[in-house]
């Protein structure tokens, strides 16, 4: 099912770069969009979560799969309130997965610029 996806995220990018002239950068930014936006109407139809039981992680691994988390909470938290429900708990799957991936990146980002200093890279 994971490959299907990325067969779906490839075919939306074909069709950015042939039919509307996009360059690659551009094509590849849109279907990360198209593919967060699906995966977030079909979990508010409540047809991804059927689709997550039936493929597994196929489905929970891609960027998909962090639209679902993300949508799910907050289709949980909504019926308890705006602002302290929905507000505090829609990140509560995807907040670790954003912040150590900043993390990593600044880590990263210093040691690249650490080497790059000692002449390295």
């Amino acid at each position: 099912m994971g490959g299907f996806i990325c067969l779906i995220g490839q075919m939306i990018m074909n069709f950015c770069m042939n039919s509307r002239s996009m360059d690659q950068m551009t094509a590849a930014k849109w279907t990360s969009l198209i593919l967060v936006l699906a995966s977030a109407v079909l979990t508010g139809l409540n047809i991804y979560p059927s689709l997550a039981q039936f493929a597994g992680a196929g489905v929970l691994v891609p960027i998909t799969g962090f639209a679902n988390g993300i949508s799910s909470a907050a289709l949980e938290y909504k019926k308890e309130g705006q602002v302290f429900d929905l507000g505090a708990q829609i990140f509560s799957i995807g907040g670790p997965v954003i912040l150590y991936g900043i993390f990593t990146s600044w880590v990263l980002g210093l040691i690249y610029w650490i080497l790059k200093l000692a002449g390295v890279v």
